[in-house]
């Protein structure tokens, strides 16, 4: 009999799931797969780069003839077949010298590199099939537009020449015809998709959400977020912003139903408490914004969050980050697991760390830089995505033509696949591990009757 109650338990630790084992063992994420795409990637397109500082490298110098980088991943999606839709930012840093940046959203497919194989390699993706492609055309992208002239603001595409200046070059005519939205109109750092299909974009520049169809036409004009302006929102006229520049919707998620988006902002609000991000709930049935919000509590060494992703209805997972790299600095580069059950409107948020990014348990060297600890020493990593309760979808934002991240070079965009120490189980998986243990706990009793 003894025999017997000890397979009994047995079966039913494995009926409780896994997941009981990972969530006791030590802290050690490990890195099972790596991709990399290099930095000068590129894409057919207008012109770009005529605005821009050259990097300090002197290498992959503007401007770009007839092309569009492919970098500044800022907000990522799962997407057909194994592929991601990653959103490029505004293109080169600012408002300022991203005029000829086009706002696009691309399909990638990385061959992860792993213990037993793969090439390590990332190549353009069919938006909506997934396959993998030789080149990032049209049938690889979005481009965001303002077809139906929804926004309330005056666009590159209005003007004959960039940014209204004479002096400038034309606006190229594919952006005037299609009324193409470029980096000088929007700041685009997030994006998600709600239960009907269309896609939500955060920006900076107001900061505002944009609602658009599945293929990137505006639906919806700009809705600013109430008593919140940024030094770049057109409607601040002469007023004062009370949100820094580069400050305003750098995460976003959307929750399971597909019908409340939540959005976090990069910089404090004055006369928030210090170190403080607001963290606002908005319905997308009503498309206006619920009046719940939390505050998210940056760490002492964090200065910045990159990324936001939903768990469920009231779990999150943030990426927060400072300015340091391996060239500059100490890097601060976390995941953290935040949790907004039962906490009160305007409320912080709870947090749980759940990867340092600085830290990452490397057995098979798959970056081959020698070493069995991976490091993501990147200033921007904006892109999270939980693949499943175990595994993690990590990629930065290189910043093209700039760098610095692992050397005095151009950064590339690294793709990580990160198997998670301490799981994070979805709601059900919770239901069933609860139901497991109970069984494990009426078991105990008997025997011990």
């Amino acid at each position: 009999m003894p025999e017997f109650r000890s397979a009994r338990l047995t079966s039913l630790a494995a009926a409780a799931g896994l997941c009981l084992c990972g969530m006791a063992r030590a802290d050690v994420n490990t890195l099972t797969g790596w991709a990399v795409m290099p930095a000068a990637t590129f894409a057919d397109g207008p012109t770009s780069g005529q605005f821009i500082t050259q990097n300090p490298y002197g290498t992959n110098t503007a401007p770009y003839l007839n092309q569009q980088p492919v970098q500044g991943f800022s907000g990522v999606l799962a997407g057909p077949g194994g592929s991601y839709r990653f959103l490029v930012d505004n293109g080169f840093g600012s408002q300022t010298n991203s005029a000829d940046s086009l706002l696009r959203a691309y399909a990638v497919l990385p061959d992860f590199k792993t213990a037993t194989g793969g090439s390590g390699t990332v190549s353009a993706a069919g938006w909506n099939t997934g396959v993998a492609q030789a080149t990032y055309d049209t049938a690889s992208r979005i481009t965001l537009n303002d077809a139906n002239r929804q926004l309330g603001f005056t666009i590159q595409a209005e003007y004959t020449r960039y940014y209204n200046n004479a002096a400038n070059p034309l606006v190229d005519g594919s952006i005037r015809a299609g009324r193409l939205l470029t980096g000088a109109d929007l700041d685009t750092e997030s994006m998600q998709k709600d239960k009907n299909g269309n896609l939500w974009f955060g920006d900076e520049f107001g900061p505002f959400l944009v609602k658009t169809n599945a293929t990137g036409t505006v639906l919806r004009g700009e809705i600013g977020l109430p008593g919140v302006m940024a030094p770049q929102n057109p409607y601040l006229g002469g007023g004062t912003a009370n949100l820094g520049s580069s400050r305003g919707f750098e995460g976003m998620a959307v929750n399971k139903s597909g019908d409340r988006l939540y959005t976090l902002l990069e910089g404090t609000v004055p006369g928030d408490p210090s170190k403080s991000l607001r963290m606002n709930e908005f319905s997308v049935d009503s498309e206006a914004y619920t009046g719940l919000q939390y505050l998210y509590g940056l760490d002492a060494g964090g200065t910045n969050i990159g990324d936001m992703t939903a768990i469920d209805d009231h779990r999150f997972i943030v990426i927060e980050r400072n300015g340091g790299t391996a060239t500059s600095g100490t890097p601060f580069k976390k995941v953290f697991v935040v949790d907004t059950t039962g906490v009160a409107n305007g409320s912080f948020v709870k947090k749980t760390l759940l990867v340092d990014l600085m830290n990452v348990f490397d057995p098979n060297d798959l970056n081959g830089d020698g070493s069995t600890v991976f490091t993501f020493p990147f200033v921007t990593i904006e892109n999270v995505l939980l693949l499943d309760a175990n595994t993690l979808l990590v990629v930065n934002d290189n910043n093209y033509p700039y760098g610095g991240g692992r050397g005095n070079y151009s950064d590339n965009t690294e793709f990580l696949r990160i198997s998670l120490a301490n799981p994070v189980p979805e709601p059900g998986t919770w239901a069933l591990m609860a139901g497991g243990l109970m069984l494990l706990w009426g078991a105990a009793r008997r025997r011990q009757s």
